[in-house]
């Protein structure tokens, strides 16, 4: 009668998951760097579009850091600043 994940009938489905930790707090040895493409490709989308940190679980302050690096790899041509295109 009940749905696993509704509490009563007609209830909204709660889903909890697990707390994302920031990578870059955990282990310090990760430097956010603008001349490594290669790491930063992990935070961008098929699009070109940047993650955001609720997804990612980056914490704020290496999400603006972040940014402002995908933006600069942008600007010397290492990213790009749109995905391939589909056709």
């Amino acid at each position: 009668m009940y749905n696993n994940r509704t509490q009563q009938a007609g209830g909204k489905n709660r889903f909890y998951q697990r707390r994302k930790v920031c990578r870059f707090c955990v282990d310090k040895d990760l430097n956010i760097d603008y001349k490594t493409p290669k790491a930063l490709r992990q935070f961008i989308t098929e699009r070109g579009k940047i993650i955001p940190r609720r997804i990612t679980g980056t914490c704020a302050k290496h999400q603006r850091q972040l940014t402002v690096a995908i933006k600069q790899s942008r600007q010397i041509a290492l990213l790009p600043f749109v995905g391939r295109p589909m056709y």
